[in-house]
């Protein structure tokens, strides 16, 4: 008996000087100037969790993660990170200078710090997209190879990486390579005004032997993710019967592209889309959420009454940046086109050159120009001093009911900028009108005798 407890004892004993095992992420950190309450930590579009900020801009907590990429989001700027179980992390940085100043230290942080640097490196880079699409293939590969090179050479200056770190960072920066190849027809044809280009088939050799059905690597690495999914629309795009290709993904796709695709080929559900109906019968079979189908099948029936011809839905007495309102009957007797935008929005204000244009050669003519914000009402000052710095011309109204207007809603806008034409009776000719940076816009309005 006396052999017994001495046993038990020592195990006892030997439990409590073991280690207990730690499988979490203590992560922390302090924002100067901060601009929100808190942080959130994401794995794709997924919330991991929110952190409340202390009064002095500091916070900790624990996390429960598997090794991987992660951002760190706080207002609207992100970070991105590397997370594994055991790490404990701590950031800081300005938010007046939020990626030169975002700095990890810790056990762990070795991965995060390398993400970031990478980043400023891609942003001192400073590649000019346009040019680089509107070049030939020769010329293109090159460039992309010596992308591709730099990020590899700045992967392998770094100290400490772990081998699995190493090894998915790799895939990241191939899979990279091989986008800019997938996107490089798409590309070349906006930028050099040639539609009917088509590569060459050397040169699209390097997309035959990808596999898009690796899951692992879709969960993992953000770039093989981006390539499957651009993968499956443009094949959707390309294809002359669309339910072919969604009964195969509906048949053969792992759960997490079925859910990522539901969510980016919805915005394809669009007045101008003759496939409207294959795309939201297809979505709908990849769905069992009831909530996203129930707001999918509302969308859907919006954009049916946006055809051509049908009556315009209207806004009401909208602040005008000159003073007063306006409403969209103050406009009866002229064409209307309508810019959806926010000064937030980058491609937006990509447009504004060409919009000035636009609005110098048809001045008298029978139209308006209305830019139409979305803004927020937190950001109204801003909307005013970016209409007076930029000297935006035309009518230059805000939406009411903090940028989520009935008006909005009632042209199923998404996404944005969005352009709108409407005829001098108040009905629509285009609920999804050329860009004005698209020579089809001059096209459109020449055939109208504008």
């Amino acid at each position: 008996m006396k052999r017994l407890i001495a046993f038990f004892v020592a195990v006892l004993l030997l439990a409590c000087n073991e280690e207990t095992k730690v499988d979490y992420t203590l992560f922390s950190g302090k924002i100067k100037n901060p601009v929100d309450q808190k942080v959130t930590i994401l794995k794709g579009r997924e919330k991991v969790k929110d952190i409340t900020l202390d009064k002095d801009g500091s916070f900790t907590d624990t996390l429960k993660v598997d090794a991987g990429f992660y951002n760190f989001s706080h207002g609207r700027e992100t970070s991105a990170m590397y997370l594994s179980p055991t790490d404990n992390i701590n950031v800081t940085l300005d938010t007046e200078m939020f990626d030169e100043t975002i700095a990890y230290t810790g056990s762990g942080s070795q991965h995060s710090n390398y993400l970031a640097a990478k980043y400023m490196a891609n942003e001192n880079a400073n590649i000019d997209v346009a040019k680089l699409y509107s070049s030939e293939e020769t010329e293109f590969l090159s460039a992309i190879n010596d992308i591709k090179n730099s990020k590899l050479e700045l992967l392998k200056s770094q100290k400490d990486l772990d081998i699995e770190f190493i090894t998915k960072e790799e895939k990241n920066i191939k899979y990279d390579y091989l986008s800019f190849i997938q996107n490089y027809t798409a590309g070349h044809r906006y930028y050099s005004k040639n539609e009917a280009f088509e590569p060459s088939p050397e040169f699209l050799k390097p997309l035959a032997d990808i596999d898009y059905s690796n899951q692992n690597d879709y969960i993992n690495i953000d770039n093989y993710k981006n390539l499957v999914q651009s993968h499956f629309s443009q094949k959707i795009d390309k294809t002359e019967s669309p339910t072919e290709i969604f009964d195969f993904i509906n048949k053969e796709a792992f759960p997490e592209l079925k859910v990522d695709l539901m969510s980016m080929l919805k915005r394809k559900i669009a007045p101008n889309n003759e496939d409207n109906k294959a795309y939201y019968d297809g979505i709908m079979a990849l769905s069992s959420d009831e909530e996203f189908k129930e707001n999918l099948t509302k969308d859907y029936n919006k954009i049916q009454k946006l055809s051509k011809g049908m009556p315009s839905p209207k806004f009401v007495n909208y602040e005008n940046h000159k003073g007063g309102t306006t409403s969209l009957d103050d406009l009866k007797g002229q064409y209307v086109y309508i810019d959806v935008w926010a000064t937030w929005c980058g491609p937006c204000i990509a447009e504004i050159p060409a919009l000035k244009a636009i609005e110098k050669k048809y001045h008298g003519k029978n139209i308006a120009f209305v830019s139409l914000s979305i803004d927020v009402e937190s950001a109204h000052e801003n909307w005013i001093k970016m209409v007076n710095d930029k000297e935006l011309g035309g009518i230059q109204l805000i939406a009411d009911n903090n940028g989520k207007s009935q008006f909005i809603g009632a042209y199923a806008i998404n996404s944005i900028p969005r352009f709108l034409l409407i005829d001098p009776d108040g009905a629509i000719v285009s609920a999804d009108a050329p860009r004005p940076s698209d020579t089809k816009l001059i096209e459109l309005f020449d055939a109208l005798n504008i």
